[in-house]
């Protein structure tokens, strides 16, 4: 199998403590964070890629565009849904879309880029 254009991949939790805005110091109260959402979609983009990239390749985040439109409670599922939309050589290019039982509750983009882990990580060492 190859990168193309409509790969998707789901990937779904169970809001926890460890994941609300009080615990991720982005907010006050005990809801699901934004910054626990875009970790979830990043997650998610790169499960979808990960089994079809080389032995030695990776992918990377390198841009999130993404509205948080509501909250949700402890203890509720959240499914996120990626797809990916663009390949621009190594820039990879994802719908991302979070729902709880209620609808959506995030949307946007999500940019990732291929690296070879060898040499990425050499270059960050240097």
């Amino acid at each position: 199998m190859e990168l193309q254009i409509g790969l998707k991949a789901e990937l779904e939790i169970i809001v926890s403590p460890k994941d609300t805005a009080i615990n991720y110091g982005s907010g006050s109260l005990a809801v699901f964070a934004t910054p626990a959402m875009i970790a979830l979609m990043e997650k998610t983009a790169m499960i979808c890629v990960a089994n079809i990239l080389k032995e030695d390749e990776n992918s990377v985040g390198i841009e999130v565009k993404v509205k948080h439109i509501k909250a949700t409670a402890v203890g509720e599922a959240v499914l996120c849904i990626v797809e990916l939309i663009e390949i621009d050589g190594p820039k990879l290019t994802f719908k991302v879309e979070a729902f709880d039982t209620n609808g959506m509750i995030g949307v946007g983009t999500h940019k990732r880029y291929v690296i070879n882990e060898k040499q990425f990580m050499e270059k960050l060492n240097q």
